[in-house]
């Protein structure tokens, strides 16, 4: 019998999947039914529930910014039970706007797969106006 993953295991190979860009491996950590919380008043905000409309969502992302969008660790995991802390540092570009800073990056782990995720960005304002309205 296969031994489960610690939730930091999970999340490590969640940041170098996104890091890689290999959406597939991504896509495939997601709970069947993941929540997503998006922070913000922006196209992209609110609250997505399962692994199609999380994907779309990031789908949407990597188009509006022309394959641009990337998040990388700045730090170290932090696990308290299922839960993972990331610092992150999340860029991209679109038609001449640019958006370049910190976040974190809170996730719930269930098994192997990813169940929940908050997101937290350091200049909500400048976020929304990078992603444009909602």
């Amino acid at each position: 019998m296969a031994q489960s993953l610690e939730p930091l295991d999970v999340a490590r190979k969640y940041f170098e999947a996104l890091s890689a860009k290999d959406f597939a491996t991504v896509a495939g950590m997601f709970a069947d039914n993941i929540v997503w919380h998006q922070p913000g008043v922006n196209q992209f905000s609110g609250t997505r529930r399962g692994g199609e409309a999380v994907g779309e969502m990031l789908g949407g992302m990597m188009s509006v910014s022309q394959g641009t969008f990337e998040i990388s660790l700045t730090g170290s995991l932090a696990a308290n039970g299922s839960l993972v802390a990331a610092p992150i540092r999340f860029s991209g570009m679109r038609h001449g706007a640019a958006v370049d800073q910190n976040g974190v990056d809170l996730l719930r782990v269930e098994g192997d797969r990813i169940a929940e995720v908050w997101l937290f960005s350091s200049d909500p304002v400048e976020e929304d106006a990078f992603w444009g309205a909602a």
